[in-house]
């Protein structure tokens, strides 16, 4: 009875460590997987218990728990006073978030798409980007909208726009642009107690995707600062730079150059305003060489930001290749899937751009 009794001990062990490992790889996961979707929810529901000034408003966020899902449970948990569905429209309900917000409230603000942010600019910019200054300091707006950005599937040009160098051109603003699930919730928790307005551009199609996530991750207490990247790969021939879905671009593209003996810097911007340039120049210094991928339209986009800021420093003369740009095409986003796939940066494009650069 007693070996039986070990035995049952030992396959207990065994178990947990099984499911702990993945064999087609040898590496040892994540305590925890979390797609991107309940990432932000956690993220919404820890503030919210912590904080009773949070509140949350937007077309469909309460009783339908969000059109992504984003709020699910929420308005259930928290009620009518502090998960408020609005009317469609913009203008009037980021009006309101942005008033509350100057007398003392957190409001979160959900646009369902940030194309339909157009409707509410005046508010974004004028309101609540250009208060703080307006009033000498006076009157702070802490306040964060957020919802899903730039290009989903099948959902053509008025659904599909990158605003990254939109809303990352103005002061006054913070802009926050997860890829991952720790990205999500460590970004949103720091943009809901930041006292400014902050912007976070989430990606529709990245919702659904899983990611590890860390035992520190999983903790109320997880935040992570706006403005500093992150190095998801480390590489020594090429730097690849980008934010949010291109970051997953950069990733697949970097693993078959791997198996060519290409090795790719890939760095996660997770935040567009402010830009850690640091950790960009400091890879390139590394590197030697520069391209910049992003969804996103090419001219004034955050590429050319980043690629005029290395050419107007001292790195500048570290590059042995000009540094280039993948982007977005300059057109307004296709409905038909295969010119949506020729409309946006692939792995192919990034692998075939890298080898120009490196001559090979």
């Amino acid at each position: 009875m007693a070996a039986l009794s070990t035995s049952k001990k030992m396959l207990k062990v065994a178990s947990k460590l099984l499911s702990r490992r993945c064999f087609s790889t040898g590496r040892v996961l994540a305590a925890q997987q979390m797609n991107v979707r309940d990432a932000l929810n956690s993220a919404l529901d820890e503030e919210m218990e912590r904080d009773e000034r949070v509140f949350i408003l937007g077309e469909e966020v309460a009783m339908y728990d969000g059109a992504y899902k984003v709020s699910r449970g929420l308005w259930k948990k928290y009620g009518d006073k502090r998960v408020i569905d609005t009317p469609i429209t913009e203008m009037g309900f980021a009006g309101i978030a942005v008033g509350a917000a100057m007398n003392g409230l957190r409001p979160v603000c959900e646009f369902m798409t940030f194309n339909f942010s157009m409707q509410a600019i005046d508010q974004v910019i004028n309101s609540a980007g250009k208060t703080f200054y307006m009033s000498a300091g006076e009157i702070n707006v802490p306040i964060v909208f957020r919802g899903p950005n730039g290009a989903a599937a099948g959902v053509a040009a008025q659904h599909s726009q990158c605003f990254g160098a939109w809303y990352s051109h103005c002061p006054g603003l913070k802009v926050i642009s997860p890829y991952s699930a720790e990205d999500a919730k460590g970004l949103l928790k720091a943009a809901i107690r930041d006292p400014d307005p902050v912007i976070c551009l989430e990606n529709e199609i990245l919702y659904g995707t899983a990611f590890d996530m860390s035992d520190e991750a999983l903790s109320n207490e997880f935040v992570l600062p706006i403005g500093k990247a992150k190095v998801e790969r480390q590489g020594k021939h090429i730097t690849l730079v980008s934010h949010s879905k291109s970051v997953d671009t950069c990733l697949e593209a970097s693993k078959l150059l791997a198996g060519e003996g290409i090795e790719c810097e890939v760095i996660n911007l997770r935040s567009l305003r402010p830009l850690d340039m640091d950790t960009v120049l400091k890879s390139v210094v590394k590197t030697h060489r520069l391209i910049t991928v992003e969804q996103g339209w090419p001219q004034c986009g955050i590429g050319a930001e980043i690629c005029a800021r290395v050419m107007e420093s001292e790195v500048f003369f570290h590059l042995d290749a000009p540094a280039v740009r993948i982007t977005g095409a300059d057109v307004p986003m296709p409905y038909t899937k295969s010119l949506e796939i020729a409309a946006l940066p692939q792995p192919s494009d990034v692998v075939r751009t890298v080898k120009k650069l490196l001559g090979v």
